[in-house]
């Protein structure tokens, strides 16, 4: 079991930036692929930014180049830094755990953390 915590989400000013952060514990995230995803209002989830063990990020092409995935495994930490922030940037943003291990696929997800960009 891994529990996910995230923390760092707030009210920031377009063009504004703020640093997401994930804490986990109960296991090593060594091994999962991390990710961030978010839900806007009246909207389906969609996924923002993953990193796999082995530092390989992806990113969704409405992030990329604004947003930065890292991850600390020493800490157990992920973090998404997030530049020249839009209002469409408004979601609650959640981060995500997930490893398929002998054919067992393991999720988790954090309770989310809200971000809005609003003048």
């Amino acid at each position: 079991q891994v529990q996910l915590v995230e923390s760092g989400g707030g009210l920031v000013q377009p063009g504004g930036s703020l640093r997401l952060s994930c804490a986990a514990s109960g296991s090593s995230i060594s091994g999962y692929t991390m990710g961030w995803y978010r839900q806007a209002p009246g909207k389906e989830r969609e996924s923002v930014a993953t990193t796999t063990n082995s530092g390989t990020a992806n990113y969704s092409d409405s992030v990329t180049g604004r947003f930065t995935i890292s991850r600390d495994n020493a800490k157990n930490t992920v973090y998404l830094q997030m530049n020249s922030l839009k209002p469409e940037d408004t979601a609650v943003y959640y981060c995500n755990a997930r490893r398929i291990l002998l054919g067992w696929l393991s999720n988790y997800w954090g309770q989310g953390t809200q971000v809005t960009v609003s003048s």
